[in-house]
């Protein structure tokens, strides 16, 4: 049985997958268009979220763990993108600060608002 619905906005970034969560469709694309709204009102939590482009461990099947390190730390190996799926980590200042050129979390949710796409899924 369905618990409700969940809207998130996905912003595929040059080196990361960035995930907000919104209150609704709706409210987001009136803000859009009407600024002077207040944000508290469009999204469900002040909080950027990263799904990363690489996995540090290898896959169960993988046979040499430290070939994979090798590689990996290379960035010669690893998952291709997660896109809008996978686990979601908390994005650092670093990682806001490189590909929005700020840490301001409430600059960078706008910038995913205005320039990503948004998503509902339902949740069970």
């Amino acid at each position: 049985m369905a618990r409700g619905d969940q809207t998130k906005v996905h912003f595929k970034g040059k080196d990361e997958d960035f995930i907000i969560f919104i209150d609704d469709v709706k409210t987001a694309n009136d803000w859009k268009t009407d600024k002077s709204k207040p944000l508290a009102q469009v999204v469900s939590a002040f909080k950027v979220f990263v799904t990363h482009k690489y996995v540090s461990t290898p896959p169960s099947h993988f046979r040499a763990p430290l070939l994979w390190k090798i590689l990996f730390h290379r960035k010669l190996t690893g998952y291709p993108r997660h896109g809008a799926q996978g686990n979601l980590d908390t994005a650092s200042t670093a990682t806001l600060e490189n590909e929005f050129g700020t840490s301001v979390v409430e600059d960078v949710i706008k910038t995913i608002i205005e320039k990503g796409t948004i998503q509902e899924t339902e949740v069970w």
